[in-house]
Parts: C-alpha cells; structure tokens; sequence
C-alpha cells in the first residue's frame, strides 16, 4: 500500500485556505478566509467539515478526493507534535465515515500516508493504526494493513503501546477478522489472552469464552491443547464452554454427541454450528486413533467415526487434504494405513515418545559412523598391502 505523502508545492497556509474553498464550494459551513488564530485553528475547522466529500452526488472523481484529502494530511504532519494530537484524532475519526467501499479505499490510502508520516516514536501511530483497521474493514482490505501479530509488532518497535492499547487492538482485530478469516482471527485471540497476567486473568472472562469459541469454529485449527494453559482460560474450568473445550481436545465423536445432547441450547448460543463440530471431532478423532493403529479396517473407521460405508473413502481423502495424517488406503482389503499422525495433545507421554525416537536416532546414527570407519580402516589395509 502506498504510505509517503505527496506534498504540495505551497505554503501551508496557501493550501489551508485552498482546502476551505474546496469543502464551502461542496456546501460545508466554512469560510473561505483565512483564520487570524493561525493554521491550527484553520486545519481544525478544514477537519470538521471534510467529510462533506463523501456526500452523494458528488461533482468530483475519486482521485480528485484522494488529492484533497493527501493535502489534509501533509498539513497535519507539519504541525508539531505535542500541538497535532487531537487535530489527528479527529481526522481519523472522519475517515471512518466513509459511505461506501470506493470511498472507504480513498480514506484507507489517507489514514496509511499519515501513518507512514508520522516519527516511529510517534505514540499518535497506534491511535491512528487503530483506525485503519476500521477503515481496512470497511474497505475489505484487512489483509493489507494486517497480515499477522509478528507484522503488527513491527510496527510499534520504538514506541510500543501500553498493554491496555494492545489488548483494545486485539480485540478490534478479531472482530474485523472473525467472519473472513477465522485461523487469524483465533491467533489473535490467543495473542490477547496471552497479555493477561495472574493478577487480572479473572477479568478476561469474555475474552477467553470468544477465544475458545473461535478457536473450535475454525476449521483449520485442531491443536486446541495449548489454549488449556492460558491463565485466562483457567478460570473458566467448571463451566460449560470449558468442558467443551477438554471434548474437543482429548475426547472422541460420542463425547461430543453426549456433550450436545445435554447442552444443546448452550452450543448453539456460542454461535457454533453442530453439522461443522461433528465434522471437526470425527477428523480429531481420526487423529487420536492413528496414534495408536498403524492400521485400521474401514469397518472400524464406520463404528468409530459414525458414518456410513459409502462414507469412509470421501472421510479419509479430507483427513488426508489436511496434511494432519499421512497415510495411504488400501481400497481391495478396505484398509488404512498410517506413516505418522500430528498428536491433538503433547505432554508428558509425547515428549517421552520424542525422547525414545531421538534415543534411537543417536544410536543409529553410531552404528553408521562405526560402520563407515570399518570400511576405511579395510580400505586402508587394503591399499597398504598392495
């Protein structure tokens, strides 16, 4: 996205009164004067009625509004910090009234030059990237002002916003992302939660219950263990969304489906869909199975999973798109069978598992080793003798 300002060839003053021609031409209640309290005072008032372009019908293309408001933003990066603040909040605040898409992409484009603007240790950067993220919704472009947490921390490196200011952005974030992209819209969440301390994990109640239910409506996310550990998530143990968070991480399908059965109401107020959760807890307990059955029959598949015979070629093709297991069918034996499966939970017994693998490597790693100086020494002895 563009992010330098082009600036005017003109003294400010001379653009500032070129701006409140503009905007009165177009109806706004402004005088074409200039102000005698000097440019503060007339970027103040040029602010106030700026959005008077968005109005339909309007005499000027989309360029044309852009150009306007780009001299907007090259006076307001010429006023001095501790005297620009609330004249940035109150454009930034404009730009979110953007009617339509079009429009929202021409205020998209201001709020970025000015966010490029601004000095890195600017604390005013987060107020106005806060903005465009609501303005990046409104012009369907999210994935241009964010495209994951390590990005955005990029861009406070010398002026990181309060814990508080994060926490608001997280939360922004994941609203704007949650109906276009649920798997970052749950990193996000996860990122949230992770601000909190032990201190003030018990106020992050409903932020953990949106992380959990975002997380599990997501169908690309299956390791769901770690969310267990998040001290906000840990104050919810007893209540219902947590007990169907522990289904979701080491239970299978009839879990589930007694889960449902006894709290129906409870599940589909969260906003989850059951078609979508039974779908997500047979992969998961395919998963959960392959980690202990190198091989299993189609008819064990059926009485496991729940499906029916026609049913078991199309499951196994999905579980396979997911990369999550690898294995290979054996359609005459109506059979699979599993190389390796991505584990749902990794504690203790996973590591140990890990432990005894690498254990095994190392050794054979040795025996190669003496084995290859076996076959020096013979050449050697070899060579010497002829």
């Amino acid at each position: 996205m563009q992010g330098v300002a082009i600036f005017i060839d003109a003294e400010i003053e001379d653009q500032a009164q070129e701006l409140r021609k503009f905007f009165k031409k177009l109806g706004a209640e402004i005088s074409e004067e200039k102000s005698s309290k000097g440019i503060e005072d007339d970027l103040h008032k040029i602010i106030g009625v700026c959005d008077v372009c968005f109005k339909e019908p309007s005499p000027h293309t989309v360029e044309e509004i852009d150009a306007v408001l780009n001299s907007v933003v090259s006076i307001i990066v010429s006023i001095p910090l501790e005297r620009g603040e609330n004249l940035i909040l109150a454009f930034c605040e404009k730009m979110t009234k953007a009617p339509d898409q079009t429009l929202a992409r021409v205020c998209l484009q201001s709020l970025w030059r000015l966010f490029s603007n601004l000095e890195a240790t600017s604390p005013l950067r987060y107020h106005v990237y806060y903005h465009l993220v609501q303005v990046a919704k409104q012009a369907d472009q999210v994935k241009e002002v964010f495209s994951g947490v390590e990005q955005l921390k990029t861009q406070f490196t010398q002026c990181p916003p309060s814990n508080e200011q994060m926490q608001k952005l997280y939360r922004l974030l994941h609203d704007v992302l949650k109906d276009s992209n649920s798997e970052l819209a749950a990193k996000v969440m996860i990122e949230l939660l992770g601000t909190y301390t032990a201190e003030n994990a018990s106020y992050a109640r409903e932020d953990a219950m949106k992380c959990i239910v975002t997380a599990l409506a997501d169908p690309n996310t299956f390791l769901l263990d770690p969310l267990l550990s998040l001290k906000p998530v840990r104050f919810l143990e007893g209540e219902l969304i947590h007990d169907l968070l522990s289904v979701f991480v080491s239970e299978k399908l009839p879990s589930y489906l007694q889960f449902y059965q006894n709290h129906k109401e409870f599940v589909n107020s969260q906003g989850l869909n059951h078609e979508q959760n039974i779908k997500k807890m047979r992969l998961l307990s395919f998963m959960q199975l392959a980690e202990s059955n190198p091989e299993m029959t189609f008819q064990q598949l059926q009485e496991e999973l729940q499906i029916g015979e026609n049913e078991v070629e199309p499951f196994i093709i999905e579980v396979l798109k997911t990369k999550l297991v690898r294995a290979r069918m054996d359609q005459k034996a109506r059979k699979v069978h599993i190389s390796s499966t991505m584990h749902r939970t990794f504690g203790r017994p996973q590591w140990q598992q890990l432990r005894d693998l690498l254990h095994a490597w190392k050794a054979n790693l040795t025996l190669v080793q003496e084995n290859m100086k076996s076959v020096a020494e013979a050449q050697v002895e070899l060579a010497h003798k002829q």
